[in-house]
């Protein structure tokens, strides 16, 4: 293959040689950027792992009890023995609720094991005042990966797709007690039951629009709408009381629901539910299960073969750990000196944005007064939290239990707090992400952005690179989520993250054009895998626009800004080589735009662009002044 103009193909021209010949894992749907830093993480903190329970010796309780989780996933023969027994034990309960009212007075334990139910109810904060909980309710996940492939422009793709799980279930079914009869009826019930939620629930478009989700409604009418569930007993076996308001995330569902759940389709819905959990289940039961439970995930990404038990056990024990493994890594592998340096970073990136916001030729001085206090109140959380939540103290379990019933006690214990929180003021102290996790985020309930330590490293970030390479990767991303707190979701919330519009009239208005053309400049690229739907995207690429814009004004100011290895930088963290349906699968769902779109269309929104590789109307990676968009 040619190398490719810079001119042309930015990703393309630094990464291209490396995604020739880069081999994907077999596990593993994707290599490179992101990708690799995890397996990197992962590698470490297996071998730490290793040693933890070779050695009998943890750092501290939290990491012992991870550790007796990794041991229970690593007794395979335990488990192979064990075959579908637990799930079947533990699913007996359910298969004697033969009738609504039964029920409903089993419901408070359904949702305390997180059990797939006609609907799902949880406690967040309540994002009209942050200050306090609110009670949510939603409509559950069908089985294909999002709304759009039950369309019937999608029938082929949704028949293959239906196939590959029916397959699958048919498959864990077969394991059962469950005659060939019954779970054929099983089967064909929970496909019906199925169709019935597609009709009803968001698509990940809809869902992108996630202040849309805030819908309040008087309890008399969430619970006349949820009958036949006694959904004013749920409040109270929940936490204590009746609130007079719910929040529904999706209106649609809501006023649906009796249609999808009634004496007449409870059938419909045990059996859906029953085949759910088995799923499900399968990973946490023996090897060839599984095996089987996993395949129609690993049909969609395109992987190859099922990750091997030891990372399993590791990646199963650091998820339900997630925090004090997440500081110990922290700890270990990032240290102070690294957080506070990459603290002032993101200290002198929202100076900057302060600035770029007070001089906006486009905006108010109201509204920019507004955006700089949001700026000023905005919390910024390095690399790991200085203790670990408490709530790990409540993962209480018997190490020499099934994996299975280990994974409930600690499900059940983490739903538990959150409902015994209700009446309390949220914790803005809590880490929405871990430190071992290489991802960033904002938070708009909390005004606040995470930066976990594993992310803070090489190409992002490291103190052997330039300035100019640094801003072109970690400078940008931290730019991106400071930009979150003005896409078209966070814009729509104040300092304290509570929603509320604080903008003028006009100055909301031109903003809405912004996000309209941003929405335009993305809409409708074809790519090998399928086309960009940029309704889905914009909030990201508002925010990666806004990243740019305030790195590349900071870099006017930095002595011997190199702009070549800025941008080349900038397309280095987004290197990716992914199986195509995998990338398939992320233009349906996710809310990211493809990565050779992040690395390519931002940069021609900028003049530095054209005038460091002297790109012209003649080159590929051109677009008219006209057509260029800087939102912040």
């Amino acid at each position: 293959m040619p190398k490719v103009r810079i001119q042309d193909d930015l990703f393309n021209y630094v990464n291209g040689e490396w995604i020739e010949t880069a081999v994907i894992p077999d596990d593993k749907p994707t290599t490179g950027g992101f990708a690799n830093l995890a397996i990197e993480v992962e590698e470490n903190l297996m071998k730490d792992f290793k040693e933890m329970d070779e050695s009998n010796s943890f750092p501290n309780n939290y990491l012992k009890r991870a550790i007796d989780v990794y041991r229970a996933i690593n007794n395979v023969k335990r488990r192979n023995k064990e075959g579908i027994k637990p799930a079947l034990k533990y699913l007996s309960k359910f298969q004697k609720i033969n009738n609504i009212s039964q029920f409903n007075r089993n419901l408070k334990d359904l949702v305390l094991c997180n059990f797939s139910l006609p609907f799902r109810v949880y406690c967040d904060a309540d994002m009209k005042d942050t200050s306090k909980h609110c009670i949510s309710v939603q409509g559950p996940d069908t089985i294909l990966p999002d709304t759009t492939y039950y369309k019937e422009e999608m029938a082929g793709q949704k028949a293959a797709l239906i196939g590959l799980w029916s397959n699958m279930a048919q498959a864990v079914l077969a394991k059962t007690k469950l005659t060939p009869e019954e779970q054929a009826e099983y089967l064909q019930d929970t496909l019906k039951f199925d169709e019935i939620i597609a009709t009803l629930v968001k698509s990940s478009e809809e869902w992108s629009e996630y202040t849309k989700a805030y819908n309040p409604k008087k309890v008399r009418k969430v619970c006349s709408l949820l009958k036949p569930v006694k959904f004013k007993k749920l409040l109270l076996d929940l936490i204590g009381e009746v609130p007079e308001t719910i929040i529904v995330a999706e209106p649609r569902f809501l006023q649906g629901f009796a249609t999808l759940f009634n004496e007449e389709n409870f059938l419909l819905y045990k059996h859906w539910a029953y085949v759910r959990e088995l799923v499900d289940l399968t990973k946490f039961l023996s090897e060839d299960l599984r095996e089987i439970g996993g395949s129609y995930r690993r049909a969609l990404s395109g992987i190859a073969k099922m990750t091997d038990v030891t990372k399993f056990a590791y990646q199963m024990s650091s998820a339900l750990f997630s925090e004090p493994v997440g500081l110990y890594y922290g700890e270990k592998y990032f240290g102070e000196e690294a957080k506070k340096d990459i603290i002032e970073m993101v200290k002198e990136i929202i100076a900057k944005y302060k600035e770029r916001v007070a001089n906006s030729p486009v905006l108010s001085k109201e509204t920019q007064e507004k955006a700089i206090l949001k700026l000023n109140k905005m919390v910024i959380k390095m690399g790991y939290p200085d203790k670990v939540d408490e709530i790990y103290d409540k993962f209480v379990f018997d190490p020499n239990d099934s994996v299975l019933n280990i994974a409930i006690a600690i499900t059940k214990a983490r739903i538990e707090d959150s409902y015994a929180h209700f009446k309390e003021v949220p914790d803005r102290g809590k880490w929405a992400m871990p430190g071992h996790l290489v991802n960033a985020c904002y938070n708009p309930t909390c005004n606040d952005i995470t930066f976990p330590a594993a992310i803070l490293q090489p190409p992002f970030y490291s103190i052997k690179q330039s300035r100019s390479e640094n801003l072109g990767g970690i400078g940008a991303v931290i730019g991106h989520e400071i930009s979150h707190a003005f896409d078209n979701n966070g814009a729509n919330c104040d300092e304290n993250g509570n929603l509320n519009n604080w903008w003028t009239k006009e100055d909301h208005k031109k903003f809405k054009q912004s996000t309209k053309a941003m929405i335009k400049q993305f809409d409708g690229i074809e790519l090998p895998w399928g086309k960009v739907n940029g309704n889905l995207i914009v909030s990201e690429n508002i925010a990666d626009n806004g990243g740019m814009a305030v790195t590349l004004n900071i870099m006017k100011d930095t002595p011997n800004a190199n702009y070549e290895e800025y941008f080349i930088n900038w397309a280095r963290i987004w290197c990716i080589k992914a199986k195509p349906e995998y990338q398939a699968l992320l233009l349906n769902v996710d809310v990211h735009a493809p990565a050779i779109l992040r690395a390519n269309m931002q940069p021609r929104n900028f003049p530095e662009w054209y005038e460091t590789f002297n790109v012209t109307s003649k080159d590929k990676m051109y677009i008219a002044p006209t057509k260029r968009i800087v939102v912040w």
